[in-house]
């Protein structure tokens, strides 16, 4: 029996924005709230395969579970600025000690395991690499352009502060990269997802290699919420700033 309306027709990615507690459910069930969350909860089920009814019923559950215990924090209620310095100090924190950290256990695992394992872990670095040498230019982009305008937008609505200088003509062409460097950044997490079989590490796997593929989870799972709380929250935050702002 649902304990809350969880509509089928609602987008993943409004759905998890209404209610943070509803990501570690699609985590589960690898239902793409971020890149891909403009599609809908039926149609993300039908296309893994579940049934939509009880996929609602456990989302619902999830949702009141939260509410019984601590709440995770809304940041749909939250200031742009908030955000952007939340993202900053917690996810590209994160990325910053976690690139390096994957980086020398890919030596580890490549000096250990090479002979056995070699194709393996050259396909997987290869992919890992492409997608950290986006990863920091993409930190960069977000830090030096894009927040500054979208902080700058929100402190002279609330205060007066002087406008920035967007130079790229509106703040939604930046966006728009990001969002293209997102969905690469997706579609890298899938490539490596396959190659190691959900990470799931080979049988005569060491510590050093179990340590990169629990690594390579924990960079996704990160990745996922960071995009999450970009395109389905701060992104649009932005647009209607600066439409405010030009009106």
């Amino acid at each position: 029996m649902k304990t809350l309306n969880i509509n089928q027709n609602e987008s993943l990615g409004a759905l998890v924005t209404r209610y943070p507690a509803l990501r570690a459910v699609f985590e589960k069930h690898r239902l793409d709230y971020c890149c891909n969350g403009q599609q809908t909860l039926q149609q993300a089920a039908e296309n893994a395969g579940l049934d939509v009814a009880a996929l609602q019923d456990e989302l619902a559950a999830a949702v009141q579970d939260a509410a019984a215990g601590t709440p995770p924090k809304d940041w749909s209620a939250a200031g742009a600025e908030e955000l952007c310095d939340y993202i900053v100090d917690h996810h590209h924190g994160f990325m910053r000690r976690q690139l390096p950290r994957l980086r020398t256990l890919f030596d580890q695992v490549r000096a250990a395991h090479g002979e056995k394992h070699g194709d393996l872990i050259d396909a997987l670095r290869e992919v890992f690499d492409g997608l950290a040498a986006e990863i920091e230019m993409h930190l960069e982009k977000e830090e030096q352009i894009l927040f500054p305008y979208i902080t700058q937008f929100e402190r002279h609505l609330l205060a007066g502060a002087p406008l920035p200088e967007v130079h790229c003509g509106s703040v939604q062409n930046p966006i728009r990269q990001m969002e293209y460097e997102h969905d690469n950044a997706g579609a890298a997490l899938d490539r490596m997802r396959q190659l190691t079989s959900n990470w799931q590490p080979p049988g005569d796997a060491c510590e050093k290699f179990k340590a990169l593929y629990d690594g390579l989870a924990e960079l996704e799972s990160d990745l996922h919420e960071h995009i999450h709380l970009e395109n389905n929250i701060l992104f649009p935050k932005a647009v209607r700033l600066e439409a405010k702002v030009s009106l």
